[in-house]
């Protein structure tokens, strides 16, 4: 098992950046997929950025390609997001989740407990 705290989140400009941290205890974010989701008022929560537990390839939805980059750091057993060139349609709750398999699915095993980003135009 393991247990996920998210941080990094807050207030900022449109065109601004920010990086999300996640946090791990119990087992080594190397025994999982991780990848971070996001939820904005009135709509579905959607994956945002993935990283497979093996290989390290990455994925990311269109609407951040470019802007945002998925990392993780076994050592210290944290996950990151950085955003940049932040637009306002990115404010939402993020998450970060993850999986035992070797790829984080739709309906990961393991949340956080999110943190809100919002992004002002």
């Amino acid at each position: 098992q393991v247990q996920l705290v998210e941080s990094g989140g807050g207030l900022v400009q449109a065109g601004g950046s920010l990086r999300l941290s996640c946090a791990a205890s119990g087992r080594t974010f190397s025994s999982y997929a991780v990848g971070w989701f996001r939820q904005a008022p009135g709509k579905e929560r959607i994956i945002v950025a993935a990283i497979r537990r093996s290989s390290g390839s990455t994925y990311y939805a269109d609407s951040v390609k470019g802007r945002f980059t998925i990392s993780k750091d076994n050592a210290k057993n944290t996950v990151y997001l950085q955003m940049n060139s932040l637009k306002p349609e990115d404010t939402a709750v993020y998450y970060c989740a993850a999986e035992l398999g070797p790829l984080i699915t739709a309906t990961p095993t393991y949340w956080g407990q999110g943190t809100q980003v919002t992004v002002s135009s």
